[in-house]
């Protein structure tokens, strides 16, 4: 079993930062692929980019070059860092965790509640 919360959603100006965290209590965080989702209010959940246990990392070509996602096993966390924030990056934000390295939410057995992100144009 994990756990996942999720932090450091908010309000930020387009063309800004923010850094979202997850934090994970389980046994097997170190050896769980850690996604990054988020679903905008009328749409679908959208995969924004993933980590796998040994470092692996993928991303959606919408956030190539503007966000970067890592983790800490000692920590039990993954973050998701968001620079150049455009208005249609906002939405809910959420961390999951699976046994496979995937982009696809359905392989992803655990999920965090969210964190809202707002940018303003």
């Amino acid at each position: 079993q994990v756990q996942l919360v999720e932090s450091g959603g908010g309000l930020v100006q387009a063309g800004g930062s923010l850094r979202l965290s997850c934090a994970a209590s389980g046994r097997t965080f170190s050896s769980s692929s850690m996604g990054w989702f988020r679903q905008a209010p009328g749409k679908e959940r959208e995969f924004v980019g993933a980590i796998s246990w040994s470092g692996r990392i993928i991303y959606a070509d919408s956030v190539k070059g503007r966000f970067t996602i890592s983790r800490d096993n000692t920590k039990n966390t993954v973050n998701l860092q968001m620079n150049s924030l455009k208005p249609e990056d906002a939405a809910a934000y959420y961390c999951a965790a699976s046994s496979t390295f995937t982009r696809v939410a359905a392989w992803y057995n655990y999920w965090g509640q969210g964190t809202q992100v707002t940018v303003s144009s």
